[in-house]
């Protein structure tokens, strides 16, 4: 006996033109889609959607793009989307206590709808999706079991569109190989005009968008302006009073004053004294100053009080604007003479006003969670945090009190000649190492980068190769290093569609040789970057049917052919062959 299974498929109806194909789009910036248009989707109740969309239609691969645009954009006085989009991870959130521009998913921004202060969402903070479109008047009804949506694209025509899930967004994409045969085809294919600039229309919103210039008042004069920034420009760094400071970006300027004549500018210049720093309004919050500034004073032929350092910590709260500003100075005497040059620092800081009572790392982070391309390798000396270094040298070639800060994937070599100034073979060695790896001497090195110094679990303890030498039993010689190689071995974990980079290890690898005695000797120090990333196999697409026959299926075949030459001219066998191809048929449908 023998029983037939049948199949029971939910079918979606298309009514479609000819030529019509479905158009899936992709778009990991991820634009949220608004509740404005249930669409065909909404009729009999058979498609619900959800309570949160995690992103605009996708691309599928064989299909045309098209990027649809969401018909009605949500406003910053809706209250029906979350506060903050729920994602595991906000790879985007580098600052602590600090909004990060441009990242939708932090937390510090305190903003309900963050589009509607950025112009765009950073990659990683947002949801990543996969939708499948056609034009929307083709659909009569669908019974669809996944999430849809109707959206508006560039043209103006409704799209119908589907949620469907992609597994390949949760493995890796194969990296792309760039070489000298295909590299002027990749930059013409993605590139774009990065010279180029477009004046963008003055903002009429009621609230700042991230860089706009920030309004200021002076009461004094009734004049209305902007919140300045010195900067230097030209070779020299010379300053600038016209740049314009831009909301929401915490940024630190340098440039250099010089005066003919100090004496007279020692109280008649104004970028000399505090007060022209705060006596104005940031619309509409006064300045507060944190400590008592005295005003710029001539003894003698020293000029006292100048402004050297300026710092401003401006409290923002969301799109209800700038909440409370802050200002501290920092001040020096300057000697009158000739030729006389000030160098002045400028630095902008923005907060968020509501802080989170959790403590967190005091410093920026590399990454959130895994290192960013660029960024410092974070190290750790007992419980203090701080960077990576490598030798830096003077004009004249001698090693420097700066260093240069390692950059993660980022493979450098620095050396200098070390001026000797003791000759005790101890005291040299010591000097000499401490040289090479810096003070305070790296002992473990972030894994991620926004490892907290307190959990130390997130850092691993760098190892240390000694000095490999020939001579080992040379009592009169002085064995000391005259290199460091730093090597980090480093790997990506995660999913596809976000993966995130992870140290694995890290090595300090010294080579010595003997110290002759000379005035000065010659350091190096490198670092390497090793990708150890192994990659998974991809997904396997769904089980075919396999096909299981009795074993003697072919018989009747075989007895009907056998009788074609008894019975020529005899339709029998054709007709058998059709019967039983028919039944295969009604047993599959």
């Amino acid at each position: 006996m023998c029983t037939s299974r049948h199949l029971l498929l939910q079918v979606v109806f298309l009514i479609v033109r000819d030529g019509v194909r479905p158009q899936p789009s992709f778009s990991p910036s991820g634009t949220v889609p608004t509740l404005s248009d249930q669409g065909p989707g909404s009729r009999g109740g058979a498609v619900q959607p959800p309570s949160e969309w995690p992103g605009t239609p996708r691309a599928v691969p064989g299909f045309s793009t098209m990027q649809p645009s969401v018909t009605t954009p949500s406003g910053p006085g809706d209250g029906t989307a979350d506060l903050f989009p729920v994602l595991p991870i906000c790879t985007c959130d580098l600052i602590p206590r600090a909004c990060d521009i441009n990242c939708c998913c932090d937390k510090d921004c305190y903003l309900l709808h963050p589009r509607t202060v950025f112009s765009f969402c950073l990659p990683g903070s947002v949801r990543s999706s996969s939708w499948v479109c056609v034009d929307n008047s083709l659909i009569f009804r669908s019974n669809s079991p996944f999430p849809s949506r109707v959206f508006m694209d560039s043209n103006g025509v409704k799209q119908f569109c589907v949620h469907v899930n992609n597994s390949k967004l949760n493995y890796f994409q194969k990296p792309l190989k760039v070489n000298a045969t295909n590299f002027q085809a990749l930059a013409a294919q993605f590139g774009g005009e990065s010279w180029s600039s477009t004046l963008q229309p003055q903002s009429s919103l009621p609230f700042y968008r991230a860089g706009d210039p920030i309004l200021t008042y002076f009461p004094k004069w009734s004049v209305l302006s902007l919140l300045r920034q010195p900067a230097g420009v030209g070779p020299g760094g010379l300053c600038t009073d016209s740049n314009p400071a831009g909301f929401l970006e915490t940024r630190s300027t340098t440039c250099v004053r010089f005066f003919k004549d100090l004496a007279k500018s020692c109280t008649l210049d104004p970028a000399l004294n505090a007060a022209s720093y705060y006596n104005f309004i940031v619309l509409k919050v006064p300045v507060t100053l944190l400590a008592q500034a005295e005003s710029p004073l001539l003894t003698g032929n020293t000029c006292q009080n100048v402004v050297s350092q300026v710092i401003y910590e401006i409290k923002t709260n969301g799109t209800f604007g700038i909440q409370n500003v802050f200002v501290s100075f920092g001040q020096i005497n300057l000697t009158v003479e000739p030729g006389t040059s000030l160098k002045q620092h400028f630095i902008i800081r923005f907060r968020a006003f509501q802080q989170s009572t959790a403590t967190s790392p005091a410093g920026p982070r590399s990454g959130n969670p895994g290192y960013i391309v660029g960024k410092p390798l974070l190290t750790l000396t007992g419980n203090g945090s701080h960077t990576m270094t490598l030798l830096q040298s003077q004009g004249d070639g001698a090693c420097s009190i700066k260093r240069h800060e390692v950059q993660f994937g980022v493979n450098a070599v620095s050396g200098c000649k070390l001026r000797l100034k003791m000759r005790d073979c101890g005291l040299l060695q010591q000097e000499i190492f401490q040289t090479l790896h810096g003070m305070p001497r790296p002992e473990q090195v972030a894994i991620f980068g926004n490892a907290d110094p307190a959990q130390k679990q997130e850092w691993t303890e760098i190892l240390t190769k000694n000095c490999s030498v020939s001579v080992m039993h040379c009592t009169s010689c002085c064995i000391v290093p005259v290199s460091l190689e730093i090597q980090i071995l480093w790997a990506y974990i995660g999913l596809q569609s976000n993966p995130q980079a992870h140290v694995a290890g890290a090595r300090f690898l010294y080579q010595c040789q003997d110290f002759q005695q000379a005035p000065e000797i010659s350091l190096t120090t490198a670092v390497t970057f090793v990708d150890i990333t192994q990659k998974p196999e991809p997904p396997r697409g769904q089980p075919r049917t396999e096909w299981k026959l009795p074993f003697d299926f072919f018989f009747p075949f075989k007895m009907a052919f056998s009788r074609v030459d008894s019975q020529k001219g005899s339709d029998s066998p054709v007709l058998i062959l059709c019967l039983l191809l028919l039944g295969v048929l009604k047993l599959e449908t």
